[in-house]
């Protein structure tokens, strides 16, 4: 039976629709260069990619004036390399299209600054498929809090029952967990599949491509 077009699709960002991690990587090296103390390691930058900046920077930083230096260190070379190092991934944009003509309402839910979500999605060319960005600053809390994914709900008018969240990451699937919608865990992503199980997602997706029959073979809303 086909998916009710009722059904809400939101989607982690990093990870989950673009492919950033270069990007994420050298921003983060750029922003610790020359410094002396603790420098997060790739796997613990990584194992930290899905929360706010500021939380990921916290735990090397010497107090709060030195995590709005580095915040800053680190978004002005993603501001100035976010073209050359960004691309969606493979039938993402194809799938977001297709979701989009059948009528499904979707969001993007991500702990990125709004601002770079939203030239992250115009870049790639997604702009036109979602009717709410959930960024950084649109929330008090983050994920895995779900007020992330009620938040992107409440902008769609629509109902939490059926919804689904789309993210690489397990701090996604906790935070969609937590919020009731159904969460699909992006094995193409940035977290290996062990890590998203640990997670528990209701399901898990190899490819972006297989997302318009997952979401058919769904249970109907009422």
């Amino acid at each position: 039976m086909p998916d009710s077009p009722r059904r809400a699709v939101l989607f982690d960002l990093d990870g989950t629709l673009v492919d950033t991690i270069t990007l994420l990587l050298e921003s983060v090296r750029h922003a610790f260069k020359g410094r002396t103390g603790r420098i997060p390691t790739t796997e613990e930058w990584i194992s930290g990619i899905g929360t706010p900046l500021s939380s990921q920077l916290r735990p090397y930083a010497v107090d709060e004036a030195d995590v709005s230096a580095l915040e800053k260190s680190y978004r002005g070379y993603q501001r100035a390399n976010l073209d050359r190092l960004t691309h969606a991934y493979s039938g993402v944009v194809d799938t977001v299209r297709t979701l989009s003509q059948r009528g499904h309402p979707m969001a993007v839910v991500t702990s990125k600054s709004n601002e770079m979500a939203v030239r992250t999605i115009e870049y790639v060319g997604l702009a036109p498929y979602f009717a709410a960005i959930i960024g950084q600053e649109s929330t008090t809390r983050h994920k895995p809090d779900p007020e992330p994914v009620r938040c992107a709900l409440e902008q769609l008018h629509a109902p939490v029952a059926g919804a689904v969240f789309v993210g690489d990451s397990p701090h996604d699937i906790r935070s969609g967990n937590a919020a009731g919608v159904i969460t699909i865990g992006a094995v193409w992503g940035f977290y290996p599949r062990t890590v998203l199980e640990s997670a528990h997602p209701a399901h898990l997706l190899e490819h972006i491509s297989s997302l318009p029959a997952l979401l058919d073979s769904l249970t109907p809303i009422a």
